[in-house]
C-alpha cells in the first residue's frame, strides 16, 4: 500500500499475546486512520456501557496515511479509548516523534486490551516486539522513565509513558509522547494506569511509501513557502508560542478568571508570553519535521527547567487560580508533566476548591492566589492523598460531593478550556456540542471570532455560528485521522489536504469525500456517547454562563440531519455508510 502501512499490533495484556494483522484496506478508506480508526475499532470491539477501567476497555494508537512523510508536523499520532473522566468516547493527539517511529517499525496502529497482573511495558524494533517488566518503572515520574529507558535501549527510541497520576488511576491524568509532548485531556493516562502499562518503547527505520514523490515534493515547495508567509505560523506561534494568546485574550475579555467568574486577569501581563520570553525562556523546539516549532523550553529563578507553559497552562494555572506569576505557573506545570495531570482539568478542579473554599467549605482549605499550596496539591493529588484524594476524581464528581456542583465548569465531565464562552458564542457552540466533553480543538471558533482566519465574524452573534462548528468538527475529525497538527489549518484547508493525501496514496480524494469521512467519524461517536448515556441533555454549558445556546443548538441539529434530540437520523447514519441501529 502507499501511505498506510497496512499491518497492526494487537496486544492482549492478560493473556500476554502479541500478534500482527492486517489492516482492512476499506477500514482504511472509510475512517483513514489516527482518531477515526480508533473510533471505529472502539465501536467495534468496546459495547458503549463498558466500565473504563475495566479489561473491556480498549486502548488505541494510531497514526495516519501522512505519518512519517515529507508533509510538516507528520510526526503526530492519536490515542482513543473510553474516558474515565467522562465516560464517552474519548480521542487525544500527541506531537513529538513517537508516531514519526511507530509509523516506520511499519504499524497503522496498536490495540492493546485486557490488563496486565504486574507492571509491564511494550517494548517494538524492526525485528521484533514483545511486553517486559516495568516493575522498576512504577513510581517513577515521566522524565524519570524516560531517562531510564533512553539508558537501557538508547536515544534513537521513542516512547509513551505515564507517571504517577497514571498509575493512580487520577481521571485526567495524561500520556507523556516525548519530552514535553502530551496526550493531555480525558484521562487515557490513568486507562493505561488501570492496564499497568507503564510506557510503550518503539524504534522503527522503516518509511512508508510515496504514489507520486515528484508530485509531492513540488507540492511541498507552495506549502513550506506557504507557512513561511503565515503570520500566525511563522511570526506569533514560531516567535511565543502559543503563549502569544495571552494577552490578546485578556484584551478581548474572554480569558478565564477566578473559576470563569470574571472574563479578565489585572496581572495578566505577569503571564504573558512577552514576560514569558523576558523571564524563562530558554531555547525553542520542534517537533518531527516542523518548522514552525512552537514548543518552549523554559527555566525559573529556582534552577528548574521543563517544556511549557503553553497559553492553556498559563491560563489554567495562572488566571483561573489568581497567581499572577509567570515562574509560579511554570513550576506548578513541570510539577504536572512530571507526575502526569493534565493541567487544564487540574487548574479546573483546583479553581472549583478555591471557589468552595471562599464559600465557606472546611474541607478545601485552598485560597486565590497561593501559588506554593497549588505546588503541594499537585502531588497529593497525583498520589491521591488528603485533599487530593476529591481533586483528583475531576471538578464535576469533586464539586458534587461537596455540595456545589455549579462551581464546577465542565460540559459532559470535561473542564473548558481558556476561552470564556460568554464573548465567543461559536466557541461556547462548539464547546456545548464537542463529543468529548468541552474542547477548543474540536472546531476552532476563536480563530475567526477573535484572530480573523481566514475572516473575522461578530463573536457575540449567533448567526452562521451552527454551520461554520459543523465544518470545522468535521475537518478535525479527518486531520486528527491523516494525522496533521491542527495550527496548520491557520492557513489550509481540505483542498491542500485532498491533494497531499493523493499524492502519497495513489487514491482520489477530494474536498468532498474528505469531509465526508470527518462527518463519517463524528457521527459515529455521536452514536457511540448517546448509547454510552451522553445524551442531548449533556449538550449544555454550566449555569455560568449567559450565552444563548438553545436556538443556535437547535439550528446545530438540523445542519448535521439530527433528529430534535440530537441524535442522528437514520438516513443520516445511511448515507455516511454507518450500520448503526435507529434506536435512540
Amino acid at each position: 500500500m502507499n501511505g498506510w502501512m497496512g499491518k497492526c499490533l494487537t496486544v492482549n495484556l492478560s493473556t500476554k499475546t502479541l500478534k500482527t494483522l492486517d489492516v482492512d484496506k476499506e477500514l482504511l478508506l472509510s475512517f483513514m486512520g489516527g482518531r477515526g480508526l480508533g473510533v471505529k475499532l472502539l465501536w467495534d470491539l468496546v459495547p458503549p456501557s463498558t466500565k473504563p477501567f475495566s479489561e473491556e476497555n480498549i486502548l488505541v494508537f494510531a497514526v495516519g496515511p501522512l505519518t512519517s512523510t515529507p508533509i510538516p508536523t507528520t510526526g503526530r499520532f492519536s490515542i482513543v479509548s473510553k474516558s474515565p473522566l467522562t465516560g464517552g468516547i474519548f480521542y487525544s493527539s500527541c506531537g513529538g516523534f513517537f508516531g514519526f517511529k511507530l509509523k516506520n517499525v511499519g504499524f497503522d496502529y496498536i490495540l492493546v486490551e485486557g490488563r496486565s497482573s504486574t507492571p509491564i511495558y511494550l517494548y517494538i524494533d524492526d525485528k521484533n516486539f514483545e511486553l517486559r517488566d516495568a516493575s522498576h518503572l512504577w513510581g517513577k515520574t515521566t522524565k524519570e522513565t524516560f531517562k531510564i529507558l533512553e539508558e537501557d535501549l538508547g536515544k534513537d527510541f521513542s516512547f509513551v509513558c505515564i507517571g504517577p497520576a497514571g498509575e493512580n488511576l487520577v481521571r485526567y491524568a495524561c500520556v507523556m509522547g516525548g519530552y514535553g509532548n502530551f496526550a493531555g485531556r480525558g484521562g487515557l493516562g490513568a486507562v493505561m494506569g488501570f492496564k499497568r502499562l507503564k510506557a510503550i518503547a518503539v524504534k522503527g527505520t522503516g518509511k512508508p511509501k510515496i504514489a507520486d514523490e515528484e508530485g509531492l515534493a513540488k507540492a511541498l515547495k507552495n506549502f513550506r513557502d506557504r507557512i513561511s508567509w503565515n503570520p500566525v505560523l511563522d511570526k506569533a506561534l514560531a516567535y511565543y508560542g502559543t503563549s502569544a494568546l495571552v494577552n490578546v485574550i485578556n484584551e478581548h475579555r474572554i480569558l478565564p478568571t477566578k473559576n470563569f467568574q470574571l472574563n479578565r486577569f489585572e496581572d495578566a501581563e505577569n503571564i504573558s508570553g512577552e514576560t514569558l520570553k523576558e523571564k524563562i525562556f530558554v531555547r525553542r523546539r520542534s517537533c518531527y519535521n516542523c518548522p514552525v516549532g512552537c514548543k518552549r523550553m523554559t527555566k525559573t529563578g529556582s534552577g528548574r527547567e521543563g517544556e511549557g507553559p503553553e497559553f492553556e497552562t498559563l491560563a489554567s494555572l495562572g488566571s483561573m487560580l489568581l497567581i499572577g506569576d509567570v515562574e509560579a505557573v511554570a513550576e506548578i506545570n513541570y510539577l504536572c508533566n512530571d507526575l502526569g495531570l493534565d493541567t487544564i482539568s487540574f487548574g479546573g478542579t483546583v479553581a472549583c476548591a478555591m471557589e468552595l473554599s471562599e464559600k465557606g467549605l472546611p474541607d478545601a482549605r485552598v485560597k486565590w492566589g497561593d501559588a506554593e499550596t497549588v505546588k503541594r496539591l499537585v502531588v497529593d493529588t497525583a498520589y491521591r492523598r488528603g485533599l487530593g484524594r476529591w481533586l483528583a476524581e475531576g471538578s464535576k464528581i469533586f464539586s458534587e460531593k461537596f455540595g456545589f456542583a455549579e462551581a464546577s465548569m465542565n460540559v459532559k465531565g470535561l473542564e473548558l478550556p481558556m476561552y470564556h464562552p460568554d464573548g465567543v458564542f461559536g466557541q461556547a457552540l462548539a464547546y456545548a456540542t464537542s463529543n468529548r466533553g468541552a474542547c477548543h480543538l474540536n472546531a476552532y471558533l476563536i480563530s475567526v471570532e477573535v484572530l480573523g482566519y481566514p475572516y473575522l465574524m461578530d463573536r457575540f452573534s449567533p448567526v452562521n455560528k451552527p454551520s461554520i462548528v459543523v465544518y470545522m468538527q468535521n475537518l478535525a475529525a479527518v486531520m486528527d485521522s491523516m494525522v496533521v497538527c491542527k495550527f496548520l489549518g491557520f492557513e489550509f484547508d481540505e483542498e491542500t489536504f485532498a491533494n497531499l493525501l493523493t499524492l502519497v496514496t495513489g487514491k482520489t480524494f477530494t474536498q468532498e469525500s474528505l469531509i465526508t469521512i470527518g462527518e463519517r467519524i463524528w457521527n459515529l461517536e455521536r452514536v457511540f456517547n448517546f448509547k454510552a448515556g451522553l445524551g442531548w441533555e449533556t449538550d449544555r454549558l454550566p449555569s455560568r454562563f449567559k450565552v444563548p445556546l438553545q436556538p443556535m443548538l437547535k439550528e446545530y441539529y438540523r445542519v448535521r440531519g439530527w433528529k430534535p434530540n440530537g441524535y442522528p437520523t437514520k438516513n443520516k447514519l445511511k448515507s455516511l455508510g454507518l450500520n448503526v441501529e435507529d434506536e435512540c
